[in-house]
């Protein structure tokens, strides 16, 4: 199995093998997982004190915040599975 990396912004990468999903911060329970998150001491802030748009969970319970739109974040997922598959 190959590791694939996903840039979510500002230089920072994450494990695409891992990402369960990846969602808007804009409803009550996305944002209670949020908090449950930190409270955990499981959050990973990587927006860089901007506004957060995508909020990614992973399969070992992280969350991780993101400043890229949750959408760029799985286009940029779905090239680079096309780029594993030609290559």
């Amino acid at each position: 199995m190959t590791i694939k990396l996903i840039n979510i912004g500002f230089g920072n990468i994450v494990s695409a093998n891992r990402i369960v999903s990846i969602v808007s911060p804009e409803s009550a329970p996305i944002k209670r997982i949020m908090q449950e998150a930190r409270d955990r001491n499981m959050l990973i802030d990587a927006t860089y004190g901007r506004r957060t748009r995508a909020v990614i969970v992973t399969d070992s319970d992280h969350v991780v915040l993101s400043a890229v739109q949750p959408e760029t974040v799985a286009q940029r997922l779905h090239i680079k599975e096309e780029e594993m598959l030609e290559g």
